[in-house]
C-alpha cells in the first residue's frame, strides 16, 4: 500500500493525513522550516513517525520556535532541561546533533544566503551523493534520514 493510498482513507484530523496533505513533498523556502524538518527527521530515527507528529508542538516549544541562532547557542543547563522534557525525544545524541546542526545551518546561510540556495547548488544529485554530503556536513544524518528529509522537501 502506498503512502498516498494510506492517507487517502484516513480521517481529515489524522496527523499523518494533515502532514501528508500540507507538508510532505511540498517545496519549502524558509530556513527555519528546513531546520524544523531536519530536527523532526533526526528525532524520528528508530521511532514511529506518528510519535514525532504527536511531539511536533513540543519540539517547536523546546527549540525556541526553531530559532536557529538561539538553538546554536544553547548552554549545558538548557541541554539538561531538554533531556528532562517529556514533550520531545529525550535522546542525548539527537539533542546534541540538533544543537550542532544549528551552528552548521548558520554557517551555510552565511556563506550561501540561505539553506535552500545551498541545496539548490547541489541539486540534482543522486541520493547516494546527497547522503555523503549530509553525513560530511551534519551530525546524525544517515541514509534514511537524508532520504526522508529530501523527499519531504521535494528534492528527491
Amino acid at each position: 500500500m502506498s503512502y498516498c493510498k494510506y492517507c487517502k482513507d484516513l480521517p481529515e484530523d489524522n496527523l499523518h493525513k494533515i502532514y501528508h496533505d500540507n507538508h510532505y513533498g511540498v517545496m519549502i523556502y524558509d530556513d527555519k522550516e528546513f531546520f524544523e524538518r531536519l530536527v523532526l527527521e533526526i528525532n524520528q530515527a528508530g521511532l514511529s513517525w506518528d510519535l514525532i507528529l504527536k511531539k511536533q508542538a513540543g519540539f517547536k516549544q523546546a527549540f525556541y520556535d526553531y530559532d536557529i541562532k538561539a538553538i546554536s547557542e544553547m548552554q549545558e543547563g538548557e541541554k539538561l532541561t531538554l533531556l528532562e522534557n517529556k514533550e520531545i525525544i529525550r535522546n542525548r545524541l539527537k539533542i546534541q546533533a540538533v544543537i550542532h546542526n544549528a551552528g552548521v545551518f548558520l554557517e551555510i546561510i552565511a556563506e550561501h544566503g540561505s539553506f535552500k540556495k545551498w541545496l539548490d547548488g547541489h541539486h540534482p544529485m543522486p541520493k547516494e551523493n546527497w547522503v555523503k554530503l549530509f553525513k560530511k556536513t551534519f551530525k546524525f544524518t544517515g541514509g534514511e534520514i537524508v532520504n526522508e528529509f529530501l523527499m519531504s522537501t521535494s528534492y528527491l
